[in-house]
């Protein structure tokens, strides 16, 4: 089957500074793959062509069988992003998050409301559906944010760093909800600084440094090749090389 993700020499420059530097790798239906990298390394720039945000300065991408630059708005119906910064309205309730942004992905008035219903029970957010979310904690904003991400049911999700400084009952939460649509045959891709989060939730991890991805595999590939055990060693094995 063709890959959800495919990514071929992806490259970007902003000016003389390269930011990702031909970077190719391939992400199949039902796998959540990591990106791991250093700060400046390449992982949130690699996001953001993926979502369309940036244009590539050359190199192709194909999102759920769609051209990156020829059909931007059919890979955008198609994804679920998660940034950095979730960007929610503080005046808005969960509910309200999730109506806006389905209404915006042309969903039905119907249909919004059971997806709505499904998506809040399972975050555990069924009884706080309508307050206010700037009287929330981090870790629950994050939960609305991902939600709100998929709320129109992408092929893809694309999450920047989803559990960064959250307590660890809400990133169990979050990592619970992963793996549950995993197994629905989406394609995940996970930017993270966490090595446990990535050990436990990925299938196969790319190490990228300097905008160049060093390394791809699961943790046992990685482990015969660098002779680590554990990922920590793994990765600053392979960024120091």
């Amino acid at each position: 089957m063709e890959p959800l993700i495919r990514c071929e020499a992806l490259s970007k420059k902003f000016g003389k500074f390269t930011a990702v530097d031909q970077v190719s790798f391939e992400v199949a239906d039902g796998e959540v793959f990591g990106l791991l990298g250093p700060n400046g390394a390449g992982k949130t720039t690699t996001m953001r062509l993926l979502s369309t945000v940036l244009r590539p300065t050359s190199g192709t991408a194909s999102v759920a069988g769609h051209d990156l630059l020829r059909e931007s708005q059919k890979v955008r119906a198609s994804i679920g992003v998660l940034p950095e910064d979730a960007g929610l309205y503080d005046r808005l309730t969960p509910r309200e998050h999730l109506v806006y942004y389905g209404r915006l992905h042309g969903m039905t008035e119907d249909l919004l409301a059971k997806r709505s219903d499904e998506l809040l029970e399972i975050m555990d957010l069924a009884d706080r559906a309508d307050a206010k979310v700037g009287e929330f904690s981090k870790g629950m904003r994050q939960k609305v944010a991902l939600l709100r991400a998929f709320v129109h049911d992408p092929l893809v999700l694309l999450l920047d760093e989803p559990t960064a400084g959250l307590d660890v009952m809400s990133a169990r939460s979050i990592h619970a909800f992963v793996e549950r649509f995993r197994k629905e045959g989406k394609a995940i891709m996970i930017s993270t600084h966490n090595m446990t989060e990535a050990q436990k939730l990925c299938g196969r991890i790319a190490i990228i440094d300097h905008a160049r991805i060093v390394a791809i595999g699961t943790v046992k590939e990685l482990q015969a090749r660098t002779s680590q055990r554990d990922l920590e060693s793994i990765f600053v094995q392979l960024v120091t090389d």
